[in-house]
């Protein structure tokens, strides 16, 4: 199965909406660094917390909730306890019923990325699991993010 490029890094400039996520004593692993699977962590806690406060729902009462259905990451320089991470998103695809989404989650003040995610939401009736439409409140909301330079994800 043929796997999709890394998105491309932007600087921090490039995304308008950053929100702050502290790294814990426990991201970090044997090595010193933050362990890959929290970056996955980072991204989910960003997005969701974005749309919970963009909105002022609580997302997860919605008749519709966001799957994660793909994500992937491009690692470019090491966190650590106690970096602060600044996790930026752009709007890569808003789709029928589903949202891909770039983020980069920057270090502190850096204006270059540590790392670079695509996430993808995949909406469904939150008792079926059947695939539906993005709830208009979702919509309207991700609809205000600056889009991702195309040709390069």
């Amino acid at each position: 199965m043929p796997t999709r490029p890394a998105p491309a890094a932007a600087p921090r400039s490039g995304f308008a909406m950053v929100r702050s996520i502290p790294t814990r004593w426990m991201d970090n692993d044997h090595y010193g660094h933050v362990n890959n699977v929290a970056y996955y962590s980072y991204f989910d806690t960003a997005v969701n917390g974005w749309l919970m406060e963009g909105t002022g729902t609580d997302i997860r009462e919605l008749p519709a909730i966001g799957i994660v259905a793909e994500t992937g990451c491009r690692f470019l320089k090491e966190l650590s306890f106690p970096d602060e991470v600044h996790a930026g998103l752009m709007l890569e695809r808003l789709g029928n019923s589903s949202i891909v989404y770039r983020i980069g989650l920057f270090r502190g003040e850096d204006e270059d990325p540590a790392a670079v995610g695509r996430f993808v939401h995949v909406y469904v009736d939150a008792a079926t699991r059947q695939v539906v439409p993005v709830p208009r409140v979702i919509r309207d909301l991700v609809s205000s993010l600056p889009s991702a330079p195309q040709g390069d994800a």
